[in-house]
């Protein structure tokens, strides 16, 4: 038997997809050909207001060549070793810098709209709302491209979504595991282009919305306050998807109940404590475990790891057996 096959394993736990990749792309095309034809329209037509949406797609653009990029540099370093668990946190973090830059727009939109609500301008209404009105076709298309399967639920950390073998590392030793994903799971990536279109599509409802009122009801007061509105869902989204992220790059703690779980199984034969413990993601939906135990029986780490199996979230599991 070719030890060196059966006792080392994949260290992979990323989830690059091609097919949110390409959803990706699409959405890029489609912002790019709206924003140039604003552009050009505005700069013929001498409109501020398809001037000002057209540069304003250009920033979704920048936010998308960001997702972009993050899928590239995943696939790229996908098995190159470079990183110790893969690259299952890059697009974690592009997730989460996106999520910044939505925060940074919504504050542009508050500063814009509180300057417009003590020094109002005059407001060409039909053009505006026409803009609006192309903007909200736009979004709402890119919003069916990239799909909304990913972006409506969580998942706590009680709920065991996935099923793997598990691998064990006992005193150096490496053991093979495999992990067969049905799904990509949470593509922080994705969920942060769909924000920025979904951002911009409430934007442009709301500005709608209040540019009929304008026009004929003659409240041109309701226009910034729109604009506040939509700023601070925006952020809400932008804080939802930050705290989605940033436990995995801190490579925060798994539940204490989720911890508690492991050590009641690995402790119920009444001999065996665990002294150290370690739970936490590796990637958007994979969590590594390193665990320290002293036992005075003569159980092996291979023991330990089958009385884990359960726990189907321990995609990488490290096991220090002492014995005392």
């Amino acid at each position: 038997m070719d030890l060196t096959k059966k006792y080392t394993h994949s260290h992979q736990f990323s989830s690059v997809s091609d097919k949110n990749e390409r959803r990706t792309w699409y959405v890029l095309l489609l912002t790019l050909v709206t924003m140039s034809v604003e552009v050009i329209a505005g700069t013929i037509y001498g409109s501020m207001a398809l001037l000002a949406d057209g540069w304003h797609m250009g920033t979704h653009a920048a936010a998308f060549c960001i997702t972009l990029f993050t899928y590239r540099y995943a696939r790229k370093h996908l098995h190159s070793g470079k990183f110790s668990y893969g690259t299952g946190k890059v697009g974690v973090l592009g997730g989460y810098t996106s999520a910044i830059g939505l925060g940074i727009v919504a504050l542009i939109m508050v500063a814009e709209s509180v300057h417009r609500l003590f020094s109002p301008l005059e407001i060409q209404f039909t053009q505006a709302i026409m803009v609006a009105v192309i903007g909200l076709i736009v979004n709402v298309a890119s919003m069916f491209i990239l799909g909304h399967e990913h972006h409506h639920h969580h998942h706590g950390d009680e709920h065991d979504d996935h099923g793997h073998e598990h691998g064990d590392h006992h005193h150096g030793h490496h053991h093979e595991h495999q992990h067969g994903h049905g799904h990509h799971g949470h593509d922080h990536n994705l969920k942060a282009a769909y924000l920025h279109v979904l951002a911009d599509a409430l934007t442009s409802l709301l500005a709608i919305t209040a540019l009929l009122v304008g026009k004929y009801v003659g409240w041109t007061w309701l226009d910034p306050v729109m604009g506040i509105v939509g700023a601070v869902v925006i952020t809400k989204w932008a804080y939802g998807l930050m705290q989605q992220t940033n436990p995995i790059l801190l490579d925060a703690s798994i539940s204490q109940g989720y911890q508690e779980k492991v050590v009641a199984e690995i402790e119920k034969d009444g001999l065996t404590t665990v002294t150290d413990l370690h739970i936490w993601k590796i990637s958007a939906d994979h969590y590594a475990a390193s665990i320290v135990v002293v036992t005075p029986s003569k159980d092996q780490a291979d023991d330990y790891k089958q009385a884990l199996q359960k726990f189907g979230k321990l995609s990488h599991l490290t096991i220090e057996v002492n014995y005392c």
